[in-house]
């Protein structure tokens, strides 16, 4: 019985010292927008009445409904990258915060994008060769994921 619960508090430990870090701006993945809503193309603020916390990270939705898919298939929906600017962290391996404007859906999946003083990050990895970029973000994600 000891050892049982030794195991389980090192599984525990180990599990909990993994989580990913989440770019989470005022508290919530995407700024508080509701992530269900950029597979219907739009970005729109989630409400405080619907709010859900998935893998340690928080995150709020325009309604009952959008909570209901991202409960039901939260992989989906959690942007890539844990919310950080997807440029950035295939350009250079950085995480950098987001405007939960800019974002793109290639793939099915949710890429968000820094967007300010003059630098659109979405334009960029369009013209630089969004594919290509996505392959090195992905690599450069598995190396920093973890890190504050």
């Amino acid at each position: 019985m000891k050892k049982a619960l030794f195991l389980l508090l090192i599984f525990s430990a180990t599990t909990f010292a993994q989580q990913i870090d989440y770019n989470a701006q005022k508290g919530f993945v995407a700024s508080g927008y509701d992530v269900v809503s950029y597979f219907s193309n739009k970005a729109i603020k989630g409400s405080s009445k619907y709010v859900y916390t998935f893998d340690g990270a928080r995150y709020k939705f325009t309604s009952k409904e959008n909570l209901a898919s991202f409960k039901n298939e939260p992989s989906k929906f959690v942007p890539q990258y844990g919310g950080y600017c997807a440029y950035a962290v295939g350009k250079n391996g950085k995480k950098v915060s987001v405007n939960p404007k800019t974002f793109e859906i290639r793939d099915n999946k949710l890429y968000l994008f820094y967007n300010s003083w003059g630098t659109n990050t979405l334009e960029l990895w369009q013209q630089e060769g969004a594919k290509m970029l996505q392959k090195k973000a992905d690599t450069n994600w598995k190396e920093i994921k973890f890190k504050s």
